[in-house]
């Protein structure tokens, strides 16, 4: 669990320290990193409707850039690694997860949402690795990109042998 007394030596006036919190998602007293996935899938099912998968993954790879600078900062700011009330990394992670959903079919994010949690939460094998060994806001990151591509991979799988009965 995260130490809610930390967040107070953020600044949401600081653009980097709102973006690591995603958005205030973050700032959940419980489960921030539950709150901030479901934040992300809200506007990863907004994407996926109006848009093709691209641009879910040209969003994921500019908010993965933006997210390094702003969980260092807030690292900075707070003197921990990683504390539970960042969240950013997990906006990227979804949004990986959410590649394989076809335009317009919103409602399959939920199996997203699931299966990026179970690999979040589980981090097998190199998810796990890279929680423990990269450091700063690369390390952040990088075990919920690896978790959204676990991921998405079984997602994709998932969709690729069940197709429309997912959607029954």
């Amino acid at each position: 669990m995260a130490d809610y007394a930390l967040l107070k030596k953020l600044k949401l006036t600081n653009p980097w320290h709102l973006l690591a919190v995603g958005l205030g998602t973050g700032l959940c007293p419980k489960a921030p990193g539950t709150c901030g996935s479901f934040g992300a899938m809200l506007i990863g099912m907004v994407v996926v409707t109006f848009s093709p998968w691209y641009v879910l993954a040209g969003l994921a790879v500019i908010l993965y850039f933006l997210g390094v600078k702003a969980c260092n900062e807030a690292e900075r700011a707070m003197g921990i690694h990683d504390h539970g009330g960042i969240v950013v990394d997990e906006f990227v992670g979804m949004f990986i997860s959410m590649l394989w959903i076809p335009q317009g079919q919103w409602q399959l994010a939920l199996i997203a949402f699931v299966l990026f949690r179970i690999f979040d939460i589980a981090k097998p094998f190199p998810v796990g690795w890279a929680d423990r060994n990269i450091t700063g806001g690369t390390g952040i990151m990088v075990d919920d990109v690896l978790a959204g591509l676990y991921a998405l991979i079984c997602g994709a799988l998932l969709w690729y042998f069940t197709g429309d009965l997912l959607l029954s």
